[in-house]
């Protein structure tokens, strides 16, 4: 099997340049392309680790309500999830563009130590930030038969 690397996710926006002011303020991203410059620009951005979003002007509303808490229950990206030193901080230094959905939680009794809270971007997509997490040393492994 061939590797591959993560490229990107794409996000419809509302209002791109409110959503890319949102990740570059509070996440570190910067703008690497412009695909056809104008109204319907689509743009990339990059954040810190390398990983990008692909911002595209959405032309149609919304088909159900915005999800809530920790995302939605339906099969879809739930959310994206930055890892932050201090979670009391990051929320603090967004002040009022931190929306909170849910939390902040303690989640020390899945991962000692590891607090998180989740709240929403400019479009309504969940954003959750995480402070502590760390992989578990041996997991149990993918079972190969169903």
């Amino acid at each position: 099997m061939p590797v591959l690397e993560f490229a990107h996710v794409g996000l419809m926006c509302k209002d791109p340049i409110a959503t890319e002011r949102f990740y570059t303020r509070h996440f570190g991203f910067h703008r690497t392309r412009v695909y056809a410059p104008g109204p319907e620009q689509v743009v990339m951005i990059k954040g810190p680790g390398g990983v990008y979003l692909e911002l595209f002007k959405a032309d149609e509303n919304a088909p159900s309500p915005p999800p809530k808490e920790a995302g939605p229950s339906w099969p879809c990206i739930r959310h994206l999830c930055f890892s932050v030193a201090s979670l009391d901080e990051q929320i603090k230094s967004m002040g009022a563009d931190a929306k909170l959905t849910l939390g902040p939680l303690d989640m020390g009794a899945f991962v000692e130590g590891m607090r998180v809270c989740w709240l929403s971007d400019p479009d309504g997509n969940i954003v959750e930030l995480n402070q502590g997490y760390k992989d578990e040393n041996n997991p149990p492994p993918l079972e190969n038969e169903r």
